[in-house]
């Protein structure tokens, strides 16, 4: 599984960034974000900034991770998940060719 880290461009030099995050600090290649510029946040994944996030979203990642982590290592509270990920305060949705298919009454995939 890849996941995403949140991270700041802190300099760049061409297509090429210093980035810091929950992880310390990486070398980062900014080619699919041209546009990003010092100040910036991004979504790393494997080396790479995949897109632009803004500061808000950067800590809502963060958080998540963090409470992912503590949870693997046993080091988190009773209420440490519904914290991180407060903003997923809905129910999920089903997509909408298995919402057709349940309103149709089935009940296997």
């Amino acid at each position: 599984m890849c996941v995403g880290l949140p991270m700041r461009i802190e300099s760049r030099s061409g297509h090429l960034a210093e980035c810091s995050g929950p992880e310390g600090f990486a070398r980062v290649d900014l080619a699919l974000v041209p546009e990003a510029q010092v100040g910036d946040y991004v979504l790393v994944f494997l080396g790479a900034a995949r897109r632009l996030i803004d500061a808000l979203e950067a800590r809502q990642i963060a958080d998540a991770l963090a409470a992912l982590s503590a949870v693997m290592s046993g080091t988190s509270d009773a209420g440490a998940l519904d914290r991180a990920f407060a903003d997923l305060d809905r129910e999920p949705q089903l997509p909408p060719h298995l919402a057709a298919a349940l309103a149709a009454g089935r009940t296997e995939a």
